[in-house]
């Protein structure tokens, strides 16, 4: 396995991943309702302006659009037969802007849910999931990922599912989950549960992505760091704060100093891969390489810290958050070293 994520996470404390790919398609045209993964043909200059966009501002990592490009998810627009297609076309554009940068940009192939309910809950059995996970993967393998890039799933068995699938295309596979429920994913998923995952199936990246805002998704930070083994690398992608209705459209609160603010306390909490998830544009990603690049070693973060700098945090993340903090109090080998050893 060719793995030039862990390759340059050897010689990098921490990674830059980028931004938002929906809500910064919708300024460029994408209308609510429509399959971002059809502008890989239909519009691949967006697509590849949006990515040399998030490479300008300092991103070392950048996600394909796919998020919805299994069979499941381009079914609802006709498009079940064209996974291959547009996958490939993804991964291609992404690597044509990532190999054309001058440095080294990795290339992550986002897979995001099917949209379907898996077996023993719903009707989607776990082969069919793992083999349409299978086959989204193959066709960015193909495209030219380096990664493949599990993201924004609730489910144990799907993510499971998506594992198996994507581990077919020989490539390293990450997985983070939105803990968006009070501390806890849609389907009941907490960072420990991921850590047990991670470690089941070697993965070479895990996190949180999406969720309520900065604040609660360093908090999941926080307790992945504490459940998952001491050698894992860390993913936090947050939310560019809190999203408002405003004038008619979902606007992102975040400003660049937030997210600025964010990245160190990401870092401090164990991250060494920092990105934004949805609202998060390249302005603000521009203010993340900077407050990255100044990065100075700060204190594991608590509570109370996390609230005063970025927002509130829910009941269910603070009750594993002191939890965890208890637990690391308590032991010489606590917190605070983990995280000095994944800077290294």
């Amino acid at each position: 396995m060719n793995n030039r994520l862990a390759d340059l996470l050897s010689r990098r404390p921490c990674l830059l991943a980028d931004g938002a790919t929906g809500s910064n398609l919708f300024e460029m045209g994408l209308v609510s309702g429509d399959a971002p993964e059809l502008w890989n043909v239909d519009h691949p200059d967006r697509i590849k302006l949006l990515h040399q966009r998030f490479v300008d501002a300092g991103a070392d990592l950048i996600l394909t659009n796919t998020f919805g490009g299994t069979r499941y998810r381009l079914k609802l627009h006709s498009a079940e037969h064209r996974v291959r297609e547009l996958n490939r076309a993804a991964a291609q554009l992404a690597r044509s802007v990532a190999d054309a940068s001058g440095r080294e940009v990795l290339v992550a192939g986002s897979m995001g849910p099917t949209g379907e309910i898996l077996e023993p809950l719903g009707p989607l059995s776990i082969a069919d999931a793992r083999t349409a996970f299978a086959e989204q993967a193959a066709a960015l393998a193909e495209g030219g990922a380096d990664v493949l890039w599990i993201e924004t799933l609730s489910s144990t068995e799907e993510v499971e599912a998506a594992i198996e699938g994507a581990k077919t295309a020989g490539l390293p596979v990450v997985s983070t989950l939105s803990f968006d429920t009070n501390g806890r994913t849609m389907m009941s998923v907490t960072p420990a549960d991921l850590a047990q995952i991670a470690r089941r199936h070697h993965l070479a990246a895990c996190g949180s992505n999406c969720g309520v805002g900065p604040s609660e998704l360093v908090a999941s930070i926080l307790n992945l760091s504490a459940a998952a083994d001491p050698d894992m690398v860390l993913v936090a992608k947050a939310n560019c704060g809190i999203p408002q209705y405003v004038d008619g459209a979902i606007r992102y609160d975040g400003t660049p100093e937030l997210m600025a603010r964010y990245v160190q306390l990401a870092v401090d909490s164990g991250a060494r891969i920092i990105g934004g998830c949805c609202g998060t544009s390249p302005e603000h990603l521009a203010a993340m390489r900077k407050a990255l690049d100044a990065y100075v070693p700060g204190t594991r973060p608590d509570a109370v810290m996390l609230e005063a700098t970025l927002g509130q945090i829910s009941t269910g993340a603070r009750a594993q958050l002191s939890g965890n903090l208890d637990r690391a109090a308590g032991s010489a080998s606590g917190a605070a070293p983990r995280v000095r050893r994944r800077r290294g």
